[in-house]
């Protein structure tokens, strides 16, 4: 069950990347455009992370930081980095307790069989912790610029 709503603040959280840990305290006077993925290196989620790192410097000047979130482990994550030269950091949330704080885990039909999986999520934190904005079921295609554009108008 998710414990954020829009219009709130959100409970602080850690979590590990390849930097170390991060808190969303950290981001304590920036916006923070945290996006939830399935898998490092599989298309969808490869096209959404190259898109949020060509935009990388719009959202930078916008005082916003970008965190991109799935269940890999640090090792995919650092190969994930290097190969798309990513700028921002990843989080490894193998245990899921960022992604059931945000409500991503669901049911899916992959390929005709069901599992549990990531649900493409973006979520807005604004510079007080509050949640401003949020896509579930996001759509890869113009997301990105989607996310900059709320972003703007939100400052």
């Amino acid at each position: 069950m998710s414990t954020v709503e829009l219009n709130k603040k959100v409970n602080d959280f850690t979590a590990e990347t390849n930097d170390g840990p991060i808190s969303l305290s950290d981001f304590s006077g920036k916006y923070l455009v945290l996006y939830f993925y399935p898998k490092d290196n599989t298309p969808g989620c490869t096209n959404e992370s190259k898109d949020f790192r060509d935009q990388y410097d719009a959202f930078k000047s916008l005082n916003a930081e970008i965190v991109g979130v799935s269940r890999d482990s640090l090792k995919s994550h650092q190969n994930f980095i290097d190969k798309y030269e990513l700028p921002f950091e990843l989080i490894a949330d193998t245990e899921e307790s960022l992604c059931n704080q945000f409500d991503v885990i669901k049911e899916k039909n992959m390929f005709g069989k069901i599992g549990r999986g990531i649900e493409r999520s973006t979520f807005l934190i604004n510079p007080k912790g509050v949640l401003i904005a949020e896509w579930r079921k996001v759509k890869v295609a113009g997301h990105a610029d989607e996310v900059l554009k709320t972003l703007k108008e939100s400052q």
